[in-house]
C-alpha cells in the first residue's frame, strides 16, 4: 500500500532526486520547453508549478525562496520572476502541458515527453543569418543572369 506517500523515488537517492528537480526546473525555466520521459515530467510538474505560483508576486521574500528551492540558479530565478510570472499573473494554474512522444527513447525504449510551459514566447527567426542568406542567393543570381548573357 502507498499510504502518505508522496513522491515517487524514480531509482534515485534524496539528494540525487533533488539535484533533477532544480535542474529540470531550470531548463524549463530557461527554453520554456524540453524533451524529457513521462515520469519525471509527471513527477516534476507539481515542482515547476509551486516555482511559477511564487514568481506571481514579485518580492524579496518570494525570489529568495525560488533562489533556494532552484539551488542558486540566478539566471533561471530571473527569468522566472521577470517573464514567467507576469505572464501567467491572471491564470489561476496549470502553467504546463506534458506532451506524449510517439517513438520511445533510444536507449532504454522510456516514454518521451514534451514538459513546456502552457503560454511560450514566440521564437524570433535570426535577421542577420537570414539576412546573409539572402544575400548569398541573390548573389548566385546575378552570377547566373551575367553568365547566361
Amino acid at each position: 500500500m502507498r499510504h502518505r506517500v508522496k513522491t515517487k523515488k524514480l531509482s534515485r537517492t534524496g539528494a540525487h532526486r533533488r539535484a533533477l528537480a532544480r535542474n529540470l526546473a531550470a531548463s524549463l525555466i530557461e527554453h520554456e520547453r524540453i524533451e524529457t520521459t513521462v515520469s519525471l515530467a509527471k513527477a516534476h510538474r507539481p515542482f515547476v508549478e509551486k516555482l511559477v505560483t511564487l514568481a506571481r508576486v514579485k518580492n524579496l521574500h518570494n525570489y529568495r525562496r525560488a533562489l533556494s528551492l532552484l539551488g542558486n540558479k540566478e539566471a533561471a530565478a530571473h527569468k522566472l520572476f521577470d517573464v514567467l510570472g507576469p505572464r501567467f499573473a491572471q491564470r489561476p494554474g496549470g502553467y504546463t502541458r506534458i506532451l506524449k512522444l510517439e517513438r520511445p527513447r533510444l536507449g532504454d525504449k522510456a516514454p518521451r515527453a514534451l514538459f513546456e510551459f502552457v503560454e511560450r514566447t514566440a521564437k524570433e527567426e535570426p535577421a542577420p543569418a537570414a539576412g546573409a542568406a539572402a544575400a548569398g542567393k541573390e548573389k548566385g543570381r546575378k552570377k547566373a543572369a551575367a553568365s547566361a548573357q
